[in-house]
Parts: C-alpha cells; sequence; structure tokens
C-alpha cells in the first residue's frame, strides 16, 4: 500500500481500538474570544536588506498566507539607509529616501513598520563607537549628542505623519533600541544611559502626537539570577542551571521592573513594552561556551509571559500593551532546529499555551535573508527564517499559515487539540499537534538532529458534533514526509548548490503538505482518529 493511501485509510474512521482518550466537541456551544498573538508581526534583520526584491517577494507571502500585520527589524537608522548627514557649520540634514522606499513597499502590501529606533547614525555615535555585525551597527551613544538623537527622532516622526498621515500613524508602535541589556552586543552603555535614550525617543515621537505609541526596553532574554541588577552586564552574578535546575527557577525580563519605575520616577509615557523570551539562557552565546547546555523546557516561553502580565499589572502601567518583538526555538541564526519539522510543532503548542498573555509573540524572522553573521554557508544553515534565502518555505511556515487559519473563538484546547469558530462564517478549524513527552524538559537542539523522529507518536481520536450535515473538511497534514522541505533535501543529497531545477523541485515539495478531506455523517457527526508521529501537526477545516 502507498504512503499516501495508508494515510488516506488511517484518517476516516480508522483504529479500532476503544481505549484511546477521546474528547467530544459541541460546535454549537459558546466560544471564547481571543487575539490571535501569533499573527500581529513578525521580524527581519535590517531595514536595507528589506529593499531587495527577493525580501519583498518573501513578504507578501507571508503577509498572504500568514497574515502578518507588522515588522520589525534593526538598522532603520543606520548608515546604509543614509538618514542623517551635517554640514560643516554642524547643522543636521535628514534623508527619507531610502526608508520612504521600504515603508511605501510594506503598506502597498498591507504590512506596516513595527518601529525600531536603532542604531546610532555616525553622526551621533561616539567618535570611537563599538560596532556590531559585519555591517558594523554603531551601538555607542555619546550622552553630549542626545540632544541631536531627539531631533532625528522627531525629524523622523514629523516626516512619516506628513507623508501617511496621522491617521495611520496612530496605529504605528515606537520601540526604543534593541535588547540594550546585552553590553557586549548591542548597546555599548550603561543601564542609566539606555533610560535617558529612552525618555528622548519619548518625548521626540509624543511632541508630534501625544497618542503614537511608544515602547520598550527591548531587552533580550529572561534570567534566573542576578547578572543585570547594576548598571551593566555582571558575568559574575551569573549562575549556568544545570538542567535538573534550569525550569524550577523563576525567570524574569532584564531591566523590566527599573525600567517602569524609571517611567514612572519621570513620567515618561509607555503605552506598550517590549522584550524578548527565547526559550534558552544566554542569548549572546549560544554557539560556543555554555550557551549550548541552557535550554529550557516548552512552558518557558508561557511562564515568562505570566510573570511579565501580571509585573505590567501591578506597575503604574496597567493598561501598556505587551509585545514580545523577538522569539524563536532559540536565539542563535546557526541552529539547524529552526530548518526542521519540531520547529513547527513547538510553535504552535508555544502560540496557543500563551492566548490572553501578550499582544504579540513576533517569530524572529520571516527570511533568512538575513546578515547578521554574514550570508548563510549554505542553502540550509540553520538561518531564522521560516523561508530560505532562495525562497523555499519551512515547517515553521506552515506552522504559521495554519494558525492563520484558526477563528476568532476558542470552543475547546484540551489533549494537544484547539478547536475554533470563526464569529462570521461559523466555520470550524482545529489544530492538533503532537509535541512529544520526551522532549517537553527542553527545546530540541541541534545536536538532537538524529533523535528527534524517534520520538513517541500520539493518538489523536476526537468527535465534532452539531456540525451541518454532510459538513466537508479538510485535513491538512504537515509530518516528516509531507511540507517538511529537510526530507527532499536529504534524499537528494543535500546538494551545496542546487541547480535551478532542484531548487523549484524542493520549492515545489517544501509546499506539498498531505490533504485528505473528511466529511460530517447526516446528524451533523464528525468522528477523527488518527495517529499523529512525532512532530507531525494537522489542521481540519470546514470547507
Amino acid at each position: 500500500m502507498s504512503n499516501k493511501l495508508f494515510k488516506l485509510f488511517s484518517i476516516c474512521f480508522l483504529f479500532l481500538s476503544t481505549n484511546l482518550f477521546s474528547q467530544t466537541i459541541d460546535t454549537k456551544t459558546n466560544g471564547e474570544k481571543f487575539e490571535p498573538l501569533w499573527s500581529k508581526g513578525v521580524g527581519a534583520g535590517r531595514a536595507n536588506e528589506g529593499l531587495r526584491a527577493g525580501w519583498l517577494d518573501q513578504l507578501q507571502t507571508v503577509k498572504t498566507n500568514c497574515g502578518f500585520e507588522y515588522v520589525r527589524f534593526h538598522g532603520l537608522f543606520h548608515d546604509d539607509m543614509f538618514p542623517y548627514f551635517e554640514k560643516n557649520d554642524g547643522k543636521a540634514v535628514y534623508n527619507w529616501q531610502y526608508i520612504d522606499e521600504l515603508f511605501d513597499r510594506m503598506l502597498d502590501m498591507g504590512v506596516k513598520p513595527f518601529v525600531e529606533l536603532a542604531f546610532f547614525p555616525t553622526g551621533i555615535a561616539r567618535t570611537d563607537s563599538k560596532t556590531q555585525f559585519w555591517w558594523k551597527a554603531n551601538i555607542s551613544p555619546d550622552t553630549s549628542k542626545f540632544n541631536k538623537w531627539h531631533d532625528l527622532v522627531k525629524a523622523f516622526t514629523q516626516h512619516i505623519t506628513e507623508r501617511y498621515g496621522e491617521k495611520e500613524i496612530l496605529t504605528w508602535y515606537f520601540e526604543v533600541w534593541n535588547e540594550p541589556n546585552l553590553s557586549i552586543g548591542f548597546f555599548d552603555g550603561d543601564k542609566s544611559a539606555y533610560f535617558r535614550l529612552y525618555k528622548e525617543s519619548a518625548l521626540a515621537v509624543k511632541s508630534v502626537n501625544k497618542n503614537y505609541k511608544i515602547g520598550g526596553p527591548a531587552t533580550s532574554n529572561f534570567i534566573a539570577d542576578n547578572r543585570y541588577e547594576g548598571e551593566r552586564y555582571d558575568n559574575k552574578k551569573s549562575i549556568f542551571w544545570n538542567k535538573d535546575l534550569i525550569n524550577t527557577k523563576e525567570w524574569k525580563s532584564p531591566w523590566m521592573e527599573e525600567f517602569l519605575a524609571y517611567c514612572t520616577k519621570e513620567k515618561l509615557p509607555v503605552d506598550f513594552v517590549s522584550t524578548h523570551p527565547y526559550p534558552t539562557d544566554y542569548a549572546f552565546d549560544v554557539e560556543t561556551g555554555r550557551g549550548k547546555g541552557a535550554a529550557r523546557y516548552v512552558n518557558s516561553t508561557n511562564d515568562d509571559l505570566k510573570w511579565l502580565k501580571k509585573t505590567v499589572a501591578n506597575s503604574n502601567y496597567p493598561n501598556a500593551e505587551i509585545h514580545l518583538t523577538e522569539w524563536s526555538t532559540s536565539p542563535s541564526s546557526r541552529d539547524h532546529i529552526h530548518d526542521v519539522l519540531p520547529a513547527a510543532a513547538f510553535i504552535i503548542k508555544a502560540n496557543l499555551d500563551c492566548i490572553g498573555l501578550a499582544n504579540s509573540l513576533m517569530y524572529w524572522t520571516f527570511t533568512d535573508i538575513f546578515e547578521e553573521k554574514g550570508g548563510g554557508e549554505n542553502i540550509f544553515h540553520g538561518g531564522f527564517g521560516m523561508i530560505n534565502f532562495q525562497g523555499i518555505v519551512k515547517p515553521s511556515y506552515h506552522a504559521y499559515r495554519m494558525l492563520h487559519q484558526l477563528g476568532d473563538e476558542k470552543l475547546s484546547y484540551t489533549n494537544n487539540l484547539f478547536v475554533s469558530r470563526n464569529s462570521q462564517t461559523q466555520k470550524i478549524t482545529a489544530l492538533a499537534y503532537n509535541y512529544p513527552k520526551e522532549f517537553e524538559s527542553k527545546v530540541p537542539e541541534s545536536s538532537d538532529a538524529g533523535l528527534y523522529m524517534k520520538a513517541s507518536s500520539r493518538e489523536l481520536n476526537f468527535t465534532l458534533k452539531n456540525l451541518e450535515p454532510n459538513a466537508f473538511f479538510e485535513l491538512e497534514i504537515l509530518d516528516n514526509n509531507d511540507g517538511n522541505v529537510m526530507t527532499a533535501y536529504k534524499e537528494m543529497g543535500s546538494p551545496h548548490s542546487p541547480t535551478r531545477a532542484e531548487t523549484q523541485f524542493l520549492k515545489d515539495k517544501a509546499n506539498q503538505t498531505l490533504k485528505i478531506t473528511a466529511r460530517a455523517n447526516a446528524d451533523g457527526v464528525l468522528n477523527i482518529k488518527r495517529t499523529l508521529t512525532p512532530w507531525e501537526c494537522v489542521l481540519i477545516r470546514e470547507l
């Protein structure tokens, strides 16, 4: 029997055993409205990459199929966007041509920028500024030039208001900097310098319109020690929690409590808070050193967001929105777990588990057209993107595409099965996944590549009742052989530089999830029984 015939046979009222956990969902029951935090926004590398045709093509793909409303990226004010010039007399001249080009194209697609105010143009950075990435982002503040930063942010805000209109900009978000707590990475300054930078940015934006949304502190990785309690990162206070303890500690967002206290003291606005809850420790030390052994369990994102939601509720900004402006399975752009099937089940589980805890959980990133470390050595190099450089989609893309098809009312979420209803059409959509129990204690790492497909299966057994008589459903299956491009790539011999024909073949295979139809009976009852293989994800959609 062929593989596809076997799967077709397995879905239509199979598995005669009666000892499976079974649940029945009444599709006419009252639903619970929810906000889809997964489709609010997504990340990208840097602004200048957004001027490329491939980047724009892929953005159109994820906008169409995953529904992302906003895109956040670094380097808006970097020198390669040419926003800032100084004349010999010291007078500043602003140039918005490159930013306009990028924003115009995004808005034409229906995507808004989630504006990250960073990094320093050379004329505003400290003269001996340290830099980050191969493209040399200026990260060293010169506090004597904070007035120039204020003027730049104000001029930028005035310009986009004039270009796109006040009504449009009222829907945007202005986030101050990226991961300033990583003083060895993105901000060569202390905590007080960042707080001052936030103040200048907030005052500049609000001077144009008091209702524009400003937020921060955009810090990286939750921590469970005191390494960030001082003005700068203190390695001596850093604790490496082993696998027996790492999931027993309370993890906190760096600088968050101090940031909220500072803004309260200075009477500054905080319309939203932002931070990056990667499910690991040591965000900037993943590939070498102790970061490799610091993976947390799959529930860590849920734990972190509960802490954050409570912290914000108990602050003087209880109505502030919560945006997680970077998040993924790990903070390394060379982690092959980003390329393979387990990432999809992780994404689906974490997002569904975190409904109601935040306004957004932004995946980092939608594309491998991403050059923080330079270009990848081969077409699948563990890049953050849900689409690779050549436009080949990964399982993570399918995860977001499936999430986007859910309705806006939750009917049930039990035993790795989420059932929803569209309040407009009344159609039912469910999403099931198998996140194997063997991996619940930590996120799979690249080194698990030979192990994660040997994990346990899971039985799916549920009934939908009160459907329309004879209603048709489509089941879409993402598993190791369907929609997982790495299987086809390995069978091809993992060519370093695929030919055009091979690349097209991989594009086609990457999109070939398995689709099967099922039908309710004359009484409006549909029963689904299926064994989910390791990491398998199934979308059940009423047609």
